[in-house]
């Protein structure tokens, strides 16, 4: 089954097409980080109307590099969510009218389940149960999956994700948006301990993880003990560099950990990690110096970061499975948990 996938849930535009769930015959993302850098984030309009005049570009690309006609795709999947509402509905209703012309099924798709199986998808046979790690800029969570499609909740963030709190510290530390990827290069020249920072904790689920401090922490640090709301920040750059390491190896430590444990608590045969985060070297070299017995799966790194052959990969288990597509009035859905049709 060849199936073509359309991803638009927040700032890049994605087309891919994808064999039987795993062979990835094209992988187009065009990227809008020229346009959201000077706001230091995304801005949801301006995204849209960027999605808007490149998406039909995108989808020709990716036909082209396949070497494919629309005659030959077999099913159209598309993220329905979470995401921006906007973005979401013009991706959404892009697949929704290819699959009316081109007369194949359409389904929906869990933007970040989708970010756990891009893990799975150069595996043969992905073990089960396992954990699932969640690490991206819009969400941080870890689960149980007992297969593809069936997942137990351990553990979420209670305020930022993950990805979140890098980029908010890299602008506390006047890097350019985003900011994961740079913190994580100044943090090479740093000092992981010099700054003895510590994730927040959780009373009533030791699995759930919380950021929030651990941000005000950087500032703090940054500004000193008696400064003022308004306090200029005036550090060294190699004090720079020492604060992103020390700030990274808190963060990611607390994620590796408790992935870790949830794993042993749980019963798991291995762990797949998915999103943006799951590319840093240094969370990957975590789980290897902290002794992690189960084998740990990541997304090849064209498929961390948002991308639609994710998309049509997971599309194609969920069709498989259950052997029909979803309606045209399939709506998208900003918050959606796991498992959810």
């Amino acid at each position: 089954m060849i199936v073509l996938g359309i991803e638009s849930s927040c700032d890049e535009t994605a087309c891919a097409i994808v064999r039987d769930g795993r062979q990835v015959l094209a992988n187009v993302i065009s990227s809008q980080t020229d346009l959201h850098e000077i706001y230091g984030g995304v801005f949801p309009e301006l995204a849209c109307r960027r999605h808007l005049d490149v998406l039909i570009p995108v989808m020709k690309e990716a036909l082209r590099t396949a070497a494919l006609s629309s005659s030959q795709i077999d099913l159209v999947a598309a993220a329905k969510g979470p995401g921006l509402i906007g973005a979401l509905l013009i991706g959404l209703n892009a697949a929704k009218s290819l699959s009316y012309a081109w007369n194949v099924p359409f389904i929906g798709v869990n933007h970040v389940e989708a970010h756990l199986y891009a893990a799975m998808m150069p595996l043969d046979t992905p073990p089960f149960p396992a954990l699932g790690v969640v690490v991206s800029g819009g969400h941080t969570f870890i689960v149980k999956i007992e297969e593809i499609g069936t997942y137990q909740m351990i553990g979420t963030t209670q305020d930022d994700a993950v990805g979140e709190a890098f980029d908010k510290v890299g602008t506390l530390l006047g890097l350019p948006y985003p900011g994961g990827p740079k913190i994580e290069a100044l943090a090479k020249t740093g000092n992981p301990t010099r700054f003895p920072f510590r994730a927040g904790k959780i009373k009533n689920n030791p699995w759930d993880f919380s950021f929030s401090g651990l941000k005000t922490n950087v500032l703090y640090t940054m500004k000193g003990p008696n400064s003022g709301k308004n306090s200029p920040l005036i550090i060294s750059e190699q004090e720079k560099a020492d604060i992103a390491a020390s700030f990274q190896e808190t963060a990611l430590r607390d994620v590796v950990g408790k992935a870790i444990e949830a794993a042993k608590n749980y019963g798991c045969q291995a762990i797949y990690c998915g999103g943006g985060v799951s590319n840093n070297q240094r969370l990957i070299a975590l789980f290897i110096e902290l002794s992690c017995p189960q084998p740990v799966y990541y997304p090849p790194p064209q498929l961390t970061l948002d991308n639609a052959a994710m998309i049509a990969g997971l599309g194609f288990h969920q069709f498989k499975k259950n052997r029909q597509g979803d309606t045209l009035g399939l709506a998208p859905m900003t918050r959606i948990p796991l498992g959810v049709s």
